[in-house]
């Protein structure tokens, strides 16, 4: 009696120290996820590897007189040609922003060969670093200048890009989260057709965000992770989908031990200790995978690997203690109406599932084969792919800055509009500028701002500092043209000492960071994820078979990817960084719903069940929880399709339909046949591979037993 009183003291009083605790570190990381939004950085120089010639270029610039320099064009345009009350006009706002504004350089207008188009270059040292300074100039000016009567002003340059550019991200963590709550509530609501239920797990994901939140800032505080918009961004989308696929594999456990255990305390205890180390394993494998990303060269990547990993360690830390212990405490009530009572068996259905197993177990090879030829053929959409997605593509509604650029690549196609910068010791400073001139595909070429700044050489040491030399290409922004420009500038001047950098550059450093990434951090999340796979089914086979499952599920999505991207979205290119960051994420996500599985499927084979009735029970049993943590978590990412970035669009719709193929294809059927097919072998060479032993028989003639289940 004394042990019973003891166990219904400790199921009233834990999960109450459990919510005491959790709500002091929430009043404690309120404050600082608070400022999670104001750590986060949307310069180029923050996405940028820390060795290319670009970063160094942007480095430089920072520290020469005035810092970095905020560049515009302001451009005047009419169908038809400038009048010249329009050029009176441009004359007198020009002048306006050059009397209210202090500016590097004095704007001076070039026209277009025909005369619809007058553009001035404007440039500011003003704002310096401080993005709201720089905003608040790039708004002034816009608001200065204006068109009347079919004349068309537009304020672009690189400067306005980066305001435009900054905007969006500023909306980017709002939005994600009320779309990613909505939908999360609707599906929850479907799933658990409880008008309470719902609102438990939600609200546990909720306290997650905010405590990932609190740790991303501290983060960055004390290790200076880089955080970007992206990052914060998917951090919030990894938190709420995992923890959320956390909550419904922990929720279907706990409902089914309730029926056998009078306690909600007993049946909570039963439940995480079932379901504890499939969901600890998933959790890890996702950690592990985006931790790999630190080893990116790609600042943006190696940053969102460990904000990755906060968030989703939040949900697992979130889901196995604060859920637990909210769900003890409210009881059986909260399954109302579909209240699972002690002793009750439930309702007796046939399973979707059951049918999908029974059907694949009937023609295992046929399945197996039928699916990866299914995977192969949609895989070979990659090759529509097209090429690196440009600046000025970026955006799925063109902003003001990107339609001035267009304007000016049109009207001025003897001449950039963008210039790329040279950054050149101050001592050999003209040698570089004759040397910039005489290289083909060059217009012109102009030196600029002189400067100490940080030199980063000998050269610019004896030299007296820095430079900056503006060279202006004949082929318009990110055109073939222009690449062999920039490649021809950086052979002539390599062993100068100088750098060449501009937006144009900083997109092939860019391009080349993630080639780079993506031959280094690909094997490094298989063989993580192969390790924890197989410390946790202690077997070879199993590992490599989910791995091999869940890369052609990638290889098939971005096929998807590939025939949908341009044909039905009018996307003019795709994201770099689109097959690395997919591949880490569909590898470790996919892999979670193969955890739930073959974890399941263990739990049988060692109860003494024979591998295809494993196999089939297993699918039955979680098949439904697999189904729903996979639609909960395609729609979170899908949630990605709704921001106005090009790059988000695709990595959003490149995760949910891989993940929606990885639940309903290769998790029913594919992985299912080939355990049937694989039998024991599966299991190899841990010991369920091997024969269990037949039980002895007592009287001569007498059976055997059926094995427990």
């Amino acid at each position: 009696m004394g042990a019973v009183r003891t166990r219904a003291g400790r199921g009233r009083a834990v999960p109450w120290v459990v919510v005491g605790l959790w709500l002091a570190v929430l009043v404690l990381a309120g404050p600082l996820a608070g400022k999670f939004g104001e750590v986060q950085q949307n310069r180029a120089v923050d996405y940028l590897p820390d060795s290319a010639d670009s970063t160094q270029v942007a480095r430089i610039q920072e520290e020469l007189p005035g810092g970095e320099a905020t560049d515009l064009v302001l451009v005047y345009h009419r169908d038809g040609g400038l009048t010249g009350a329009d050029r009176r006009i441009a004359a007198e706002q020009v002048a306006e922003v050059e009397s209210t504004y202090e500016l590097a350089n004095e704007p001076r207008g070039v026209p277009s060969e025909d005369g619809s188009t007058l553009m001035f270059p404007v440039s500011s040292t003003g704002p310096g670093q401080d993005e709201e300074a720089r905003d608040a100039f790039v708004d002034g000016v816009r608001e200065t200048v204006s068109g009347t009567g079919g004349l068309r002003v537009e304020v672009g340059g690189t400067g306005a890009l980066q305001t435009d550019l900054l905007k969006v991200y500023e909306t980017v963590d709002g939005t994600l989260l009320y779309a990613t709550l909505g939908v999360v509530t609707v599906l929850l609501v479907l799933i658990y057709r409880s008008p309470f239920l719902w609102l438990v797990p939600l609200t546990v994901a909720g306290a997650a965000a905010g405590l990932a939140m609190a740790a991303g800032y501290g983060l960055h505080k004390l290790f200076d992770v880089t955080v970007t918009g992206q990052s914060g961004g998917i951090m919030t989308v990894l938190v709420l989908g995992a923890g959320t696929d956390y909550a419904l594999l922990l929720v279907s456990r706990y409902r089914e031990e309730l029926r056998r255990h009078e306690r909600p305390y007993d049946a909570m205890r039963v439940a995480l200790r079932g379901c504890g180390p499939a969901i600890l394993a998933s959790s890890g494998t996702v950690a592990a995978g985006l931790l790999c990303l630190v080893a990116a060269d790609l600042n943006s990547s190696s940053g969102m690997g460990p904000v990755g990993m906060i968030g989703v360690l939040a949900a697992l830390v979130a889901m196995t203690t604060l859920l637990p212990a909210v769900l003890v405490l409210l009881g059986r009530r909260v399954f109302w109406p579909l209240i699972p009572a002690f002793g009750s068996e439930p309702r007796a259905r046939r399973s979707l599932f059951a049918a999908m197993g029974t059907s694949a177990a009937r023609r295992p090879t046929a399945v197996l084969a039928g699916g990866a030829v299914l995977l192969g053929t949609l895989a070979l959409g990659t090759l529509n792919l097209t090429g690196d997605l440009k600046q000025e593509d970026a955006f799925t509604d063109r902003p003001e800055s990107i339609t001035a650029m267009r304007t000016l690549a049109e009207k001025y196609p003897e001449r950039s509009s963008r210039p790329v910068t040279v950054m050149a010791p101050a001592g050999r400073a003209g040698t570089v500028l004759e040397t910039a001139r005489a290289t083909g595909g060059v217009a012109d070429a102009a030196a600029g701002r002189n400067g100490w700044g940080s030199p980063r050489s000998s050269e610019a040491e004896s030299g007296g500092g820095w430079t900056e030399i503006s060279v202006f290409p004949t082929a318009a922004p990110e055109s073939p043209g222009e690449t062999r420009t920039i490649e021809a500038l950086r052979d002539r001047l390599d062993g100068r000492g100088s750098y060449v950098g501009g937006p144009s550059a900083q997109q092939l450093d860019l391009a080349a960071a993630e080639s780079r990434d993506r031959s280094v951090i690909v094997p490094l999340v298989l063989a993580a994820v192969f390790v924890i796979l197989m410390v946790l089914l202690r077997s070879l086979v199993a590992p490599l078979l989910l791995l091999g499952a869940v890369v052609a599920v990638w290889g098939a999505a971005l096929g998807i990817g590939g025939l949908v991207f341009e044909p039905l979205f009018g996307f003019a290119g795709t994201d770099p960084g689109l097959g690395l960051l997919s591949f880490v994420f569909l590898v470790a996500l996919g892999v979670d719903y193969g955890i739930f599985l073959m974890h399941r499927m263990r739990e049988e084979s060692l109860a003494g069940v024979e591998p295809e009735a494993a196999a089939l029970t297993a699918l039955r049993t979680t098949g439904g929880v697999i189904a729903s943590a996979g639609i909960v978590l395609a729609a979170t990412f899908a949630v990605l399709t709704t921001l106005p970035l090009v790059g988000m669009v695709e990595l959003g719709f490149v995760i949910a339909v891989g993940v929606l193929l990885d639940t309903f294809l290769v998790r029913t059927y594919l992985v299912t046949t080939a355990s049937v097919l694989l039998r024991r072998r599966m299991w190899w060479p841990g010991r369920l591979s091997r024969p269990a032993p037949k039980p002895v028989r007592e009287e001569k003639g007498e059976r055997e037993p059926e094995p427990a289940r």
